[in-house]
């Protein structure tokens, strides 16, 4: 359930608690307004981290690929606090056109991963990543679990397809020699990456 809070004084005194905490490592901010995101549970968190790995393993460890588990992404160079988003995963390959801002990026990353969690508003950030030319954009729903891939193409990121457990397909990625596809577990749904040119296999 969303809330609107319209008192300034409770506002900031909510976001200083925040920060003090580091509650407010995943917020962002729309076009001005503030969204406090909830917080990733366990499962969420132990996603983003093999994600990250896998990524990062893929591109290697000596170049100048650069695989986060998070970070600021913004449409602008100056002001960027005014309108940014956090994916849960990014690779952003030497090649990239985004600049990197330290505090930021201006420009879309290569590849981003968002796993969708109660009210984080995922798919309303689609427009924004196509804005600022992600080249793609994988998807992690849970609840029920299912992967989308989405694809930049004509300034829109469009769907390329979706997966489910037990459907036996997977999404091949173009940014990354990667594809996805879900597989049962023993506590939970996973997710099988493999990787074309050798075959390895992780467990997500």
């Amino acid at each position: 359930m969303a809330t609107v809070i319209m008192d300034r004084s409770l506002a900031a005194e909510l976001k200083r608690e925040r920060a003090v905490s580091g509650a407010d490592r995943w917020d962002e901010v729309w076009e001005g307004t503030y969204m406090m995101a909830p917080l990733p549970n366990i499962e969420h968190q132990q996603i983003v981290n093999r994600l990250a790995a896998i990524f990062q393993e893929t591109v290697g460890w000596d170049g100048q690929d650069i695989v986060l588990p998070g970070t600021n992404v913004s449409d602008r160079e100056k002001g960027w606090e005014h309108n940014y988003r956090c994916p849960d995963v990014v690779v952003y390959l030497e090649a990239t056109k985004a600049k990197n801002c330290d505090t930021h990026w201006m420009g879309g990353p290569d590849l981003a991963v968002e796993i969708v969690s109660d009210d984080d508003l995922t798919r309303d950030k689609v427009p924004f990543y196509a804005a600022v030319a992600t080249r793609e954009l994988l998807i992690i729903d849970r609840e029920p679990w299912a992967l989308e891939l989405r694809r930049l193409s004509d300034g829109e990121l469009k769907l390329i397809g979706t997966v489910t457990e037990g459907s036996g397909h997977s999404l091949g990625s173009d940014v990354l020699p990667l594809s996805f596809k879900l597989i049962g577990g023993k506590s939970r749904t996973m997710i099988e990456v493999v990787r074309a040119t050798d075959g390895k296999t992780w467990f997500v």
